[in-house]
């Protein structure tokens, strides 16, 4: 008879990753992991000592999914903060349990939004909205935080509802959005 194969941390934090994209986070627990992958809980407590580490590995790989996600260009966009705002949308729509972990589940609630918008990760998004559209540095940040919070703001409805995802309809509003916080902080459209 071949030897079990060895359960190692990576396999654990894929399956844990499989259970909160397919049941959401309240499902993730030692018992459910070993479940998943056919084997009794002490190789997943030998790794974890605790389901908080488990479940803050397996937020770190969601996390990094989500990043791949957004950050995966579009062919055909031309503006790269309505495109990562499209997908960052499209992602709440398809992956609704990995977004309510993620988003709302309080994990994220340690950061101010402004440190948030002023995080390194987010520094090329700035600069490219700044050689796009002719802004300095703190109104592209601005430009983004107003373009970040609406974004969010449709996510969260997409991933807490049963909505259909109109992406010609997200396309116009981003656009809107965008467009109209540029020329406001232009001095173009304030009154």
């Amino acid at each position: 008879m071949p030897p079990k194969a060895r359960i190692t941390k990576e396999m654990i934090i894929e399956a844990g990753l499989s259970i909160v994209r397919k049941e959401g986070a309240d499902a993730l627990n030692v018992r459910r992991v070993a479940a998943e992958l056919d084997c009794s809980t002490q190789p997943v407590m030998y790794h974890y000592k605790t389901v908080e580490e488990l479940k803050a590995d397996v937020y770190a790989a969601a996390d990094e999914f989500h990043t791949e996600f957004i950050m995966t260009p579009d062919e055909n966009a031309g503006n790269p903060a309505l495109s990562i705002g499209l997908r960052y949308i499209r992602f709440a729509n398809e992956e609704k349990h990995l977004f309510r972990f993620l988003f709302q589940s309080g994990k994220f609630g340690s950061t101010d939004l402004r440190e948030l918008i002023s995080s390194d990760e987010l520094s090329p998004m700035i600069q490219a909205v700044c050689g796009q559209t002719g802004l300095s540095e703190m109104q592209a940040k601005e430009a983004f935080e107003t373009l970040f919070v609406c974004v969010h703001g449709a996510a969260s409805m997409l991933a807490n509802n049963d909505m259909e995802f109109d992406e010609a309809y997200y396309v116009r509003m981003l656009s809107n959005i965008f467009f109209g916080i540029i020329g406001i902080l232009k001095g173009e459209g304030r009154q």
